[in-house]
């Protein structure tokens, strides 16, 4: 199990570090309504990321089984294809870049954080989480490997927790920190909005490049 939990570190890692939803969730706690929404969102972003992952587990069952000392080519080719789409991506990040002293523009839904309710930020959550192709494509990556290492069910399931725990710690970790001292969290959580907002295309650029070049790795060795 613990093999598996290290295949899957830099996929978490790759949907923990998306400066969008953190910056979402940071401007939910500077909101009016900061504790409803900022749960509201953290349980939908948590949610998606762990429906995802079981969803392609469960769906990695049609894989074709093979030793360990043997390919596996079905699984490869998924990889190389996941790899692919994710430098696709990363092209694509990179080139709708700002250019020059443009400001990057925040997204309609954005602003309109303070008035969304309850329910509202755990959808978006969940859209963000789940629907969003970045962390789709690693959280297929991530179900795909997992359904192929062949542990057992409760050996799945706490892997399924860990990766999740992990993956939306980006997210976790600001809400419940504010939650529990909201004053002296105010100012570098601001800071660091600025600069995710600033920096969003160059960080998700290089992260979707390495990751692609990762998973592309995995598929080359499943062939081997």
């Amino acid at each position: 199990m613990g093999q598996v939990i290290g295949q899957l570190l830099p996929l978490a890692l790759g949907i923990a570090i998306s400066p969008l939803p953190i910056v979402a969730g940071i401007l939910m706690l500077m909101s009016p309504r900061a504790r409803s929404t900022s749960v509201g969102f953290l349980i939908g972003w948590i949610g998606g990321i762990a429906l995802v992952v079981t969803v392609f587990t469960l769906l990695s069952a049609v894989i074709p089984t093979a030793a360990e000392d043997t390919s596996k080519p079905v699984l490869g080719v998924i990889q190389l294809v996941l790899g692919a789409l994710l430098i696709l991506l990363a092209v694509r990040q990179w080139r709708g870049r700002p250019r020059g002293d443009a400001q990057p523009a925040m997204p309609t839904w954005m602003q309109q954080i303070d008035g969304m309710s309850f329910v509202a930020t755990l959808g978006l959550g969940l859209l963000l989480s789940g629907a969003n192709p970045k962390n789709l494509l690693l959280g297929a990556s991530a179900g795909v490997t997992l359904g192929a290492a062949g542990l057992a069910g409760g050996d799945v399931t706490l892997v399924i927790i860990i990766f999740t725990v992990l993956a939306a710690s980006t997210v976790l970790v600001p809400v419940l920190g504010f939650l529990l001292a909201s004053d002296a969290l105010r100012q570098p959580l601001s800071r660091l909005r600025d600069w995710l907002q600033a920096e969003n295309a160059v960080i998700m650029t290089v992260l979707l490049l390495v990751l692609g070049v990762v998973i592309i790795g995995k598929g080359v060795a499943s062939f081997g």
